[in-house]
């Protein structure tokens, strides 16, 4: 029997205190890693206390730290912090996302700016203090996303985002690899997290029509690919993107 033991390893999860990052967290830590689970402090502290409350249920060896992945200075200090905490890092999540979907008609400069920047310049920003910070052989994964690839109505901000995380990737990819660190990605398709079941139900009818395996995926699905990527198992593989979506898109 082939497990994947991560003990001993240290995992930053940008965003991870929900949705696809609280699967990823939770699945990472069971395999004994430690996991430093992201924040940014919003005005009436939800996301804070809801990456507090991941952290306390999935219990030690997980804490919750800010890190505003929009800001350099906020990301150098939340590395200092978790080596202080666990000692060097292996292992980045670059999962941290926001969604301000309107058509490219209604879409504003700032509803723009705010996608790019979390999505894309935080994973920028989350690697580039990384790079400096992770051990040899580390990995970094990237969360991309099918609307990368397809482009979907209404999402020019999250489409653009997404692709840009996936030409990161293979330029990191790279330029990590004189020292073994691997930059992965994985994009997934719908899956069944709050962002999913924000989308109204007539266009997650149609969606549903695209998939093959004739249903939406569960978090813990998408996780797998990243705990995978994080694994011995992945050592070779490197500048990739890893679809998760029931078939609905392959490469």
């Amino acid at each position: 029997m082939i497990s994947i033991d991560l003990a001993g390893k240290t995992a930053v999860v940008t965003g991870g205190g929900q949705g696809l990052g609280r699967a990823t967290a939770t699945l990472l830590h069971a395999a004994g890693a430690n996991v430093a689970i992201t924040f940014f402090r919003d005005a009436d502290g939800a996301n804070e206390r809801i990456a507090a409350e991941t952290a306390a249920e999935l219990g030690d060896g997980v804490i919750a730290i800010e890190g505003d992945v929009r800001n350099r200075n906020s990301i150098a200090t939340m590395f200092e912090s978790v080596a202080e905490k666990f000692g060097a890092v292996d292992i980045v999540i670059n999962n941290a996302a926001i969604l301000r979907d309107k058509s490219f008609k209604k879409m504003n400069d700032a509803d723009w700016e705010a996608v790019i920047g979390t999505n894309l310049t935080g994973a920028f920003n989350v690697s580039k203090e990384a790079a400096v910070r992770l051990a040899d052989g580390g990995r970094i994964v990237n969360m991309a996303s099918i609307s990368g690839s397809l482009g979907f109505f209404g999402q020019a901000n999250y489409s653009a985002a997404k692709a840009g995380v996936v030409g990161l990737t293979k330029v990191l990819s790279k330029e990590l690899a004189k020292r073994q660190i691997t930059v992965n990605a994985v994009a997934p398709g719908v899956a069944l997290t709050e962002m999913g079941k924000s989308i109204p139900e007539s266009a997650r009818a149609e969606m549903l029509k695209q998939i093959p395996l004739g249903r939406f995926g569960e978090p813990e699905e998408v996780a797998n690919a990243i705990l995978f990527l994080c694994s011995p198992l992945a050592d070779y593989i490197t500048g990739q993107t890893i679809h998760v979506n029931g078939g609905w898109f392959g490469q």
